[in-house]
């Protein structure tokens, strides 16, 4: 990664060394690099390509919950909510300063001498990073009990409990954010100027708070590709069983079809950006009492392409949804046509157990 290659800290760098401005050197002569990496029109386009996106997905979602008597289903749509509100201000509250920027470039130091607009928009990078993937391990669970488990009453999710565990998955996010506010860690700005976001220095505070962050994120993904995997499986079974062959869970299959495309589209978005951060702190592990003062410039700039990748994951969240609908897949496939959905996972039931069930 080229750790030996930084030049000592200078008397300005260390005189900012504790405070959000010191992590890199905005002055080193990249100029023309950076304005070749960093156009404005570029993060103008992603921010409202994203933000069009997120609030046509939400416009569909709410549409297609009035319309819903399934409560399977309908948990399912809080849960697609909660993930396309939380794209969708995400994108709107980090644009909303890093846009700017691009055009005006203000001097942070005298804009944010105080460094809190950076820990908000450094808060903020974290909150709404980590929402998505703990969202989507929570779908993938309710799913995986949803599909395994159908006749359990615990597996019934009302829309009211639905929203109290996207809330409860917001406050988790938001006291995660907050751990560098409260002491570990730290907010600092990175190149090219323009966000904020966990500092990569070998300090005992950054390396607990970004391996924190880092592991939560890839535990989330692999949460998410077991419970996934597990329900596709039981599926899969099904739909090739002899006796329901006829009977397909065209519901439980389009939700499955989302979350997989929701998993796949995560995993590819993150995993780069979470591993970098763990290898990158693992390798700055202090040796001899020697620590950098400031990241290297290629570090710099493999995490900001890691972070655009990300950005990815909140422009094509809601295009999942909106694209992998029954309504949209029968327009393309006229073959496929509802059938009837409730039991068919059990065909065989005892009959007393099954009139139960369908008078519920």
């Amino acid at each position: 990664m080229g750790w030996g290659d930084m030049e000592p800290r200078n008397s300005s760098t260390a005189d900012r060394s504790d405070t959000c401005f010191g992590v890199f050197n905005a002055s080193d002569g990249r100029d023309t690099a950076q304005n070749s990496i960093t156009s404005p029109w570029f993060s103008t386009a992603f921010g409202l390509i994203g933000l069009c996106s997120n609030l046509f997905a939400l416009c569909v979602l709410l549409s297609s919950s009035r319309k819903l008597s399934s409560r399977a289903r309908s948990s399912f749509l809080v849960f697609l909510c909660g993930l396309v509100v939380t794209d969708f201000m995400g994108l709107l509250v980090t644009a909303s300063v890093i846009i700017p920027y691009h055009f005006i470039k203000f001097t942070w130091a005298k804009v944010d001498p105080g460094c809190h607009l950076c820990n908000f928009l450094g808060f903020s990078m974290v909150f709404f990073g980590q929402c998505p993937l703990l969202l989507g391990a929570t779908m993938a669970g309710e799913r995986f009990f949803g599909i395994n488990h159908p006749f359990s009453r615990s597996t019934s999710i009302s829309k009211r409990r639905a929203w109290s565990i996207v809330g409860l998955v917001w406050g988790f996010s938001c006291l995660l954010g907050l751990l560098p506010v409260l002491g570990l860690g730290r907010y600092t700005l990175q190149y090219p100027g323009s966000w904020c976001f966990l500092t990569l220095l070998p300090d005992t505070g950054n390396i607990i708070f970004c391996l924190l962050f880092a592991l939560l994120g890839i535990f989330s993904v692999l949460l998410s590709f077991i419970f996934n995997t597990v329900s596709v499986v039981t599926l899969c079974r099904v739909y090739h069983d002899r006796e329901s062959v006829q009977r397909r869970r065209d519901s439980e299959v389009e939700m499955m079809v989302q979350l997989v495309g929701i998993m796949i589209i995560a995993t590819i978005c993150w995993m780069p950006l979470l591993i970098f951060i763990i290898q990158t702190v693992l390798q700055q592990l202090p040796a001899g009492g020697n620590q950098l003062q400031l990241l290297p410039p290629e570090t710099q700039k493999m995490l900001l392409i890691y972070i655009r990748m990300v950005t990815w994951n909140q422009i094509l969240d809601p295009w999942v949804y909106i694209l992998f609908r029954r309504a949209v897949l029968q327009r393309v496939y006229p073959s496929l046509r509802p059938r009837p959905s409730i039991l068919s996972l059990y065909p065989v039931l005892n009959p007393s157990l099954r009139r139960k069930l369908t008078a519920d």
